[in-house]
């Protein structure tokens, strides 16, 4: 599983945005060639994010190009260029805008293409699927099962508010007006359901005021206490706090960590199917939920500071 906890937008024409992502300790980064770069402006941000990709220094990072969507005239020349550019030093294309299944199946099967005309391994470029508006959520079940190189679904506030006529303008923030409950807990359960009964990763959209970090930080902690595996981020100031919500406490993981050795002892070694560990019972549930917590915490590059000790 690789790590998102943190996904940071960078524009692909910004030179010294793109050496500045580089030192951050943003989990992925994407360079941007869809919103954040002009029209008359993409075919140079194409070479300047293969050469970014090919010179610069992205250890520890997801590496991701954000293409144009399907609707445009731009999509097949940034896949190619970027793919036969700097494939090797690529980890995935991220796709905006999918209304439905055909638009990933065109882009694993122009990467298939690609790889084999360049000789890379096949199938090793992933793809992360951006759910922006009413069509591709009505969909997102045949989008998640649409390809084995799909990653992630990740969610697209902005363009999705506007297809719903919703009445805000803060890209994240609840709309005025709307103050029983959240206005964005079925979108964001939606997608995290697909995702998990597809084995994929959730990722949930950027929040634009990106001065405000405690109001970040409360837009975050409610995708990730549903499950989600990360969020965008923007600024730099939201990446400290975006890894610090979507990585375990401490204290957490070393219980995960800690009932997966027990468990694995009591059923091995004892042959038994549920037992204490401490005041805690301890069963098969138990094994599954402690899973996620201690994957999570393993991406993120946490230490154990506890052990589990077998009973004399």
């Amino acid at each position: 599983m690789r790590s998102r906890r943190t996904t940071l937008a960078v524009p692909g024409s910004n030179p010294r945005f793109i050496e500045k992502a580089q030192g951050l300790p943003a989990d992925e980064i994407f360079l941007d060639l869809e919103d954040a770069v002009a029209p008359a402006a993409k075919p140079e941000a194409r070479k300047r994010v293969v050469a970014a990709l090919n010179e610069g220094d992205w250890t520890g990072k997801v590496r991701v190009v954000r293409v144009n969507d399907l609707a445009t005239p731009w999509t097949y020349r940034d896949v190619i260029d970027v793919v036969e550019g700097a494939g090797p030093n690529l980890d995935c294309l991220m796709l905006p805008k999918v209304r439905d299944a055909s638009h990933v199946q065109w882009l694993d099967r122009l990467l298939t293409q690609i790889e084999q005309a360049m000789g890379y391994e096949v199938g090793r470029i992933g793809i992360e699927a951006q759910i922006e508006d009413a069509r591709g959520m009505t969909a997102i079940d045949a989008i998640a099962a649409s390809s084995p190189r799909l990653e992630t679904l990740v969610f697209g506030p902005g363009d999705f508010m506007a297809s719903l006529n919703m009445k805000t303008l803060v890209v994240g923030e609840q709309p005025p007006g709307y103050t029983e409950g959240d206005a964005y807990h079925y979108i964001l359960m939606r997608i995290l359901m697909a995702a998990r009964a597809h084995d994929l990763q959730a990722i949930d959209g950027p929040y634009f005021n990106v001065r405000d970090v405690d109001a970040f930080t409360r837009v975050a902690e409610r995708s990730a206490a549903l499950g989600f595996d990360g969020k965008w981020v923007l600024h730099p100031s939201q990446v400290e706090a975006g890894n610090k919500v979507f990585s375990p406490a401490q204290d957490d993981y070393d219980h995960a960590e800690l009932i997966l050795d027990a468990y694995e002892y009591y059923t091995t070694v004892e042959k038994r199917g549920a037992a204490m560990l401490g005041d805690e019972m301890i069963d098969e549930a138990s094994r599954k939920m402690a899973l996620v917590i201690a994957a999570k915490g393993r991406a993120a590059g946490l230490s154990r500071t506890r052990s589990f000790e077998p009973p004399a």
